[in-house]
Order: structure tokens, then sequence, then C-alpha cells
């Protein structure tokens, strides 16, 4: 990589083809890790919700490190709005990181004028045929109901 970075244009098309897949591959990992956590963020706060009228005194389960600890709602409370705020901000950081690597996809993009002709050939077969267009695209979770 450090040969791309130095010279004009020592590296080969195999080795531009490389890097961008592997940009394009971090991207996803991020998209991945994002949807991730705001899963356990909407968790949490179902947990909130659902505990936070209840009487502060009365008992709670909680799981740390695999192991379920009875507490009351007065000691769970707190400890799992403190989780909800961390992810939430660890949300945020990853939101800045995805934005940095787009940008830095974007100027390799332009910078070895890359274009996708996947996308260009979707857009004219989308008219034709629904099914083939859905490829690549998150519908929900792998062990869903049949």
């Amino acid at each position: 990589m450090a040969k791309a970075e130095g010279g004009k244009e020592p590296i080969n098309e195999q080795a531009v083809a490389n890097m961008y897949a592997s940009m394009r591959s971090e991207l996803n990992q991020i998209y991945s890790k994002i949807t991730e956590l705001e899963m356990e963020v909407s968790e949490h706060t179902l947990v909130i919700n659902a505990i936070q009228p209840l009487d502060q005194s009365r008992r709670c389960y909680r799981m740390i490190g695999g192991v379920l600890v009875e507490r009351t709602i007065k000691e769970v409370l707190p400890a799992v709005q403190r989780n909800k705020d961390g992810l939430e901000e660890v949300v945020a950081r990853l939101n800045e990181a995805l934005e940095k690597k787009k940008r830095e996809i974007t100027e390799f993009e332009a910078k070895y004028k890359i274009r996708i002709r996947k996308a260009d050939a979707e857009v004219k077969d989308e008219s034709g045929r629904k099914e083939g267009s859905a490829q690549g695209v998150l519908v929900g979770p792998a062990g869903g109901s049949a």
C-alpha cells in the first residue's frame, strides 16, 4: 500500500481492485457493527421502559458475565441506563468512522476512476424483474420463521 501513496501510478489494476474490495469490506463491517449495537440499544430501552414504572425494591434478575444475579430494580436500572448510554456513544463514534470511510472510498473511486457496473445494470433490469434486484439487501435474521 505504501507504493500507492508514494508514487503516481506504480500499482497495477489488481492491487487497486484488492484495496477497493478491502475498503468496501471494512465499510460493511462497520455497518454490521452499527446494526448490532443499535439492536442492543433498543433491547436496553425495552428493559428500561419495562422496569422503570415498577417498585424500586422489587426483585430483578440480571445476567452478569454469564451468571444470572438477583438484584433490585433500584440497583439494576442505573447500570442498564449506563450501559445504554455507553452503547449510544459507541454507535455515534462508529457513525463518524462510517462517514470517514465513505469519504475515503469516494476519494479512492475518484482517484482511480472506479465505477460500479453492477449498479448500472440493476437500474436497467429493475423494471423487468423484481426478485434479482433484491440481491445483497439484508431482509432479516437468517433463522427467521418459515
